[in-house]
């Protein structure tokens, strides 16, 4: 994408006084018009003053994102939440105590102060309170709600490492607040609390069993995102997304058949000179010690357990393009409350053809 030519504030946090001056240069910018990329608990977001549709514009044209895919919106108080927010029902009440400050989004109905462009022109309006320190001192200062997708061109891995923000969107915003790494490494739950039962429109780390648990009834998964013509209530659910230059398949089934699915391909590559990795768990590795010790092909861990490969996630997809691969084969993840996430952002990083398996 081309740079804007804006002269970006790069804001590092240090752990020190000065920290607080820095995140109110960062307010002052949201406050007059402009875009901030910030930290949260899940990736970084780009930021903008949710009220405010000029600025809201500014994060479709930093992304390069389709103006019908809604943005979420961020609060770090209740009052925001009333602000932004109608019919806030028991259910939802539930959800908020069980999980806010923290990786849950919840969809509303919006009130008329959140301007359509927010919500993609809908009635709705998606929101969260962020559990990062950073970000609700930030969100708290500026006295506004904030509107942030993943802090990254759309399409691409959603970054959670200050490593790749400057690099990609250096010139595109007004400020880079650079602090720790994402905690979680993938992007929130979004539930859509308008219909009944309640609709998990994208997994994320609090899973479909905790929420039942704490709603003492069942929720459903939606299928929405297979019909490609349908509108998008939930940012995520039409267009591809997560994809490095590389292609990126993903093997399902059996540890037998996800090897062999794997391997087979793998000959191929070699003898074509391709340049290819695998990347699963750690402990997979051995499994694949033949193939990745020849010239051309390499094993990339995710990690040693389903949370570790969530963390890791999008780091390994942009490391594929570091390493300039062609293409990159994950197994499939079964195991753990957060695999179900996992493999819907793997899913739709391939493009969600397994067809080649």
């Amino acid at each position: 994408m081309k740079k804007n030519n804006i002269k970006t504030l790069i804001l590092k946090l240090e752990k020190n006084s000065d920290d607080e001056n820095k995140l109110r240069q960062a307010a002052d910018i949201l406050k007059s018009g402009g875009t901030v990329i910030f930290p949260t608990e899940t990736v970084y977001g780009l930021g903008a003053n949710a009220l405010d549709e000029l600025a809201a514009a500014k994060i479709y044209s930093a992304k390069g994102r389709p103006s019908d895919n809604p943005l979420i919106i961020h609060i770090s108080s209740y009052d925001q939440l009333s602000e932004v927010a109608l019919q806030i029902d028991e259910n939802s009440k539930k959800l908020i105590k069980a999980f806010w400050p923290g990786p849950l989004t919840i969809i509303f109905k919006k009130s008329s102060i959140v301007p359509d462009s927010i919500t993609g022109g809908l009635g709705t309006v998606a929101v969260r309170m962020p559990s990062n320190e950073t970000a609700r001192n930030l969100i708290e200062m500026s006295c506004l709600p904030i509107a942030a997708p993943s802090a990254n061109l759309s399409g691409r891995p959603s970054i959670t490492s200050s490593d790749h923000l400057i690099e990609e969107m250096d010139g595109i915003v007004d400020a880079i607040i650079i602090d720790e790494d994402s905690q979680i490494g993938l992007e929130s739950t979004v539930i859509d609390m308008t219909r009944s039962p309640a609709v998990i429109l994208r997994p994320g780390k609090i899973s479909r069993l905790q929420i039942e648990n704490v709603l003492g009834e069942k929720v459903i998964n939606d299928e929405h995102f297979k019909n490609q013509n349908a509108v998008p209530i939930s940012p995520g659910m039409k267009y591809k997304h997560y994809s490095p230059k590389a292609e990126v398949f993903v093997a399902m089934g059996s540890e037998e058949e996800m090897i062999l699915s794997i391997t087979t391909k793998i000959k191929k590559d070699l003898y074509n000179n391709k340049k290819t990795a695998v990347a699963a768990l750690s402990s997979r590795a051995e499994s694949y010690e033949d193939f990745c010790l020849s010239p051309g092909c390499i094993f990339i861990s995710l990690g040693k357990d389903e949370n570790e490969a969530a963390h890791n996630l999008f780091r390994v997809l942009r490391k594929a393009d570091e390493l300039n691969l062609d293409k990159i084969y994950f197994e499939a993840i079964y195991e753990g409350d957060i695999s179900e996430a996992i493999m819907n952002r793997l899913l739709k990083a391939c493009g969600g053809n397994l067809s080649l398996f």
